[in-house]
């Protein structure tokens, strides 16, 4: 059992709990005094709704899908830059989404090296927009991150199971069905849940690939209503209907993530004999091939456009460069400020329970508490005076349910392991965290905080609602760029905002490690 965390950080988790729940009940009030009781839902709001659920499901399961035969390769396969890749394949998630999507306009647009290739042989070219590309640009971000939980999945079979299996010379089929197929059905619903809620959520994606009638997501609907129309109302209720679906569905997902156990092992890293045939090899290298041509080429597309780009790139990029600077330092340093008093706070209580106070980040939509938010500064202020603030504290939220995640463990540990012995030595308060907690937390803490800036860097909710001309971060004025069609300049954006967040995610990482081994 872990060791009780003492009164002061228990006081500072609570009060960071409680204003987290205080910052999304403000945003519901909001809402709430917009709400009309004679108004409905239209055709288009349903048509709306039916497509945000209609491309998050695709999205989950093209993800976990095209996953499995992938982590079961890097599962069974030892090969030079295994390594290298395997880290890649968390670059999906710290890039910024409108980079990644100018990648993917670049090799799949209709101008693109895709379609170029196709138009020279003769066959009929393919179109991004629309739910092909809120699907493809949905995969591309979460295909890497069910990969990851696939491949953990592997990793926590013991090796004697295998052993075994060589030893009965079991098929690999059947190897499969015995060994593997239990594990996936462990953890294959908790992957599918948690990429559905992610997709139910992203705004970005919608708003550059998505649009018309036929794919408009429950969030572009809130933007068009709020930004188009100024239909505060309409706004308002959408933002409720997004709370209900996207909340609901993060709690049905807290439920469906099990705890896995498939037994014990010395967990050594052995052959898999049975992956030593002609077709089995062929399978898992065009399976590798595959993740790691859709991942990268992208990515090289926006770094080779992106160099070319640079000196077509008007002043204004390096002003909002500078606000998503801010931004991002804004958004680690209340993300540490909440998290660090939360983690504590979970870390010396049973499992479950307050944990789910991390999961309302996921449930509530960035759009759905900027509405809410602009609704409550409206009649006393000007609400495009406090976007960058509003935008730091989102983003902050945003991502506390993943440093929670990446922080709790670890505080568990070191209360179970030196928490008798601090509260014997009289170790409270501060002293407890700066002799004992953060030391050994070190490395941790600079992951959440980079993950949390790089995110922040490429953050595109919040801002589109309440930014003018003079208060835009890099994201928003990438796409405004793309909008008026100036696509060299766009591009020299993307390789900047870029470099920014890999930058930003970099120094706080190694800065985190740094000397930790001391």
């Amino acid at each position: 059992m872990a060791h009780r965390p003492d009164a002061v950080t228990k006081k500072a988790g609570m009060m960071a709990a409680a204003v987290l729940v205080a910052v999304i009940m403000a945003a519901a009030f909001g809402i709430a005094t917009r709400m009309d009781s004679q108004m409905s839902l239209t055709a288009g709001d349903w048509a709306a709704l039916r497509f945000t659920v209609w491309q998050a499901g695709l999205s989950a399961l093209f993800s976990v899908v095209l996953a499995i035969p992938v982590a079961r390769a890097l599962a069974r396969r030892r090969f030079f830059g295994r390594g290298v890749l395997i880290t890649l394949l968390g670059a999906p998630f710290i890039l910024p989404v409108i980079v990644a999507v100018f990648g993917l306009l670049t090799v799949f647009g209709r101008s693109g090296w895709a379609n170029v290739v196709l138009g020279a042989v003769g066959l009929p070219e393919i179109s991004i927009y629309g739910v092909h590309g809120v699907v493809i640009a949905h995969v591309f971000f979460n295909l890497p991150l069910a990969t990851r939980l696939m491949l953990q999945g592997w990793h926590d079979i013991p090796a004697e199971r295998f052993r075994l299996s060589a030893q009965l010379r079991m098929t690999p089929i059947a190897i499969f069905r015995a060994i593997e197929m239990p594990m996936l059905r462990a953890v294959v619903p908790g992957a599918l849940a948690l990429i559905f809620v992610i997709c139910l959520t992203s705004f970005a994606v919608a708003l550059t690939l998505g649009g018309g009638p036929r794919a408009t997501t429950i969030e572009l609907a809130i933007y068009e209503a709020f930004r188009t129309d100024f239909d505060l109302g309409r706004a308002a209720m959408l933002s409720l209907v997004q709370l209900v679906l996207a909340g609901g569905t993060a709690l049905m997902a807290l439920r469906l993530v099990p705890a896995m156990s498939v037994g014990g092992g010395l967990d050594r890293l052995l052959p898999r004999w049975d992956a030593r045939g002609g077709l089995q090899r062929a399978l898992d290298i065009g399976s590798i091939t595959f993740a790691a041509a859709f991942l990268l080429v992208p990515l090289f597309a926006v770094v080779l456009r992106g160099v070319f780009g640079l000196q077509s790139m008007p002043t204004t990029v390096y002003h909002a460069a500078w606000a998503s600077i801010s931004v991002a330092l804004g958004s680690i340093v209340l993300l540490l400020v909440l998290a660090l008093p939360m983690a504590g706070w979970i870390a010396g209580r049973p499992r479950g329970g307050v944990e789910a106070v991390g999961l309302l980040g996921l449930s509530a939509s960035p759009l759905m508490i900027g509405t809410g938010w602009f609704i409550v500064i409206n009649p006393h202020a000007n609400p495009a005076d406090f976007a960058l603030a509003v935008t730091v504290f989102v983003n902050a939220m945003m991502s506390l349910p993943f440093a929670l995640r990446i922080l709790v463990p670890p505080m568990r540990d070191a209360l179970r392991t030196y928490g008798r012995l601090s509260a014997v030595l009289g170790l409270r308060g501060w002293s407890l965290w700066r002799v004992v907690l953060i030391p050994r937390l070190r490395a941790q803490i600079g992951f959440a905080a980079g993950l949390t800036g790089a995110l922040s860097m490429g953050d595109l909710g919040v801002i589109a609602l309440f930014a003018d001309p003079e208060r835009v971060t890099l994201p928003l004025q990438m796409v405004r760029l793309m909008s008026a069609y100036r696509l060299d300049a766009a591009a020299g954006a993307a390789l900047v905002l870029l470099a920014l967040s890999l930058g930003i995610f970099w120094l706080c990482d190694k800065g985190g490690r740094w000397r930790a081994e001391a």
